[in-house]
């Protein structure tokens, strides 16, 4: 995907202990302030909605947002002690272009972790605007409404792979782009194609000849498969019984 955000987008600086510069975005008694803000009242491009257990993967998803440029907001950075935290969810859910949803088993569980992603479903319940983006951490299911929204997992890639599809399906969450890749796709040699099965002949096999007997002495006499080595067989040929004594005729 080619969608990225321009050089020089968003203001905050990349890492946890950044703070807030050029966009006005700050602390005040314990709220987020907008210092003006935009018409539309949005501050912060992803508010990041996760559950304790999954901190770790919160951190990260925001370190990579915010390095690709992108305003984030996420409670293990923006919440500090003495503050509201209640309020800054608040905040976050009404103030943010969009969130995503750290999705575990635990967080599917979570009572605020439901309130936050209900909140952006409700504003854009067709996803024609990407306001609620699903990143999987751990296969798990997606309960409820969560199953409609097309999700991004994590978990069973590589870190440079990971930080790539996150970001990219960022920007175009954003500018509403395609997810058409910036270079064509490698042509598809190899794949498996299955052979037409061959048409089945009408013709009935021949019936195997039977093999030869074995060899008698002394003027013995072979019947198919049965030899008499003493000059006496008996035969039976469509329902009559003969006799053949292996003897030359007179």
């Amino acid at each position: 995907m080619n969608a990225r955000p321009p050089a020089g987008y968003g203001s905050r600086p990349a890492g946890p202990s950044a703070p807030d510069q050029g966009v006005g975005v700050g602390w005040h008694t314990g709220r987020v302030s907008d210092g003006g803000g935009t018409d539309s009242g949005v501050v912060w491009d992803f508010f990041v909605s996760y559950t304790r257990s999954d901190r770790a993967w919160a951190e990260w998803v925001a370190w990579v947002l915010e390095e690709a440029g992108f305003r984030v907001l996420v409670q293990a950075w923006d919440f500090p002690p003495g503050s509201n935290w209640v309020a800054g969810m608040d905040d976050g859910v009404r103030r943010a272009g969009r969130t995503v949803a750290v999705l575990s088993d635990a967080y599917s569980r979570s009572v605020y972790g439901a309130a936050e992603w209900r909140a952006a479903w409700a504003a854009d319940p067709a996803g024609e605007s990407r306001k609620l983006l699903v990143v999987r951490v751990e296969d798990c299911d997606r309960p409820g409404l969560l199953a409609q929204i097309v999700s991004l997992d994590l978990f069973d890639r590589s870190e440079n792979d990971a930080r790539t599809e996150l970001v990219d399906a960022a920007a175009a969450a954003v500018s509403g782009a395609r997810a058409k890749p910036a270079v064509a796709p490698p042509f598809p040699a190899g794949r498996a194609v299955p052979e037409r099965p061959p048409f089945p002949d009408p013709t009935p096999p021949a019936p195997a000849a039977d093999p030869p007997g074995p060899a008698a002495s002394g003027g013995g006499i072979h019947i198919g498969t049965v030899s008499a080595p003493d000059g006496q067989a008996f035969g039976v040929n469509y329902g009559q019984i003969s006799q053949n004594t292996g003897q030359p005729k007179k």
